[in-house]
């Protein structure tokens, strides 16, 4: 079970449902505030009924800063699931002279913070 702020109530990726809504989820890839394991489960399988996506105004290649090597992609090649960090660019898991991940994880954070909410 999470056991921190960060984990529980930051993001640690999105993810992209096929009609286009996304939603943040946590270090146990439940939405964000999300703690309790019962509600476990992969992002697109349990949460799906619940008012926790959101359809942003998103063009093609926005969401292309976070792209790395943990980027899931659907069968037709579109981006569907984001990670924010991994276990080496964790800044929870770095010393305090390692202020760098912290601030990439801030830069990723103030771009998504842009996006606007399709009506």
């Amino acid at each position: 079970m999470l056991n921190d702020f960060f984990r529980i109530n930051l993001p640690y990726g999105i993810a992209r449902k096929e009609d286009g809504t996304w939603m943040a989820f946590n270090r146990e890839y439940m939405p964000l505030g999300y703690n309790n394991e019962m509600y476990k489960n992969i992002p697109n399988v349990l949460y799906t009924d619940l008012p926790i996506y959101t359809k942003y105004k998103i063009r093609k290649g926005q969401l292309d800063f976070l792209e790395n090597e943990s980027t899931q992609y659907n069968e037709k090649g579109e981006a569907v699931k984001y990670f924010l960090y991994d276990d080496g660019t964790n800044p929870m898991n770095q010393s305090t002279e390692k202020k760098a991940l912290w601030d990439d994880y801030f830069e990723k954070l103030k771009k998504l913070s842009k996006l606007k909410r399709d009506s």
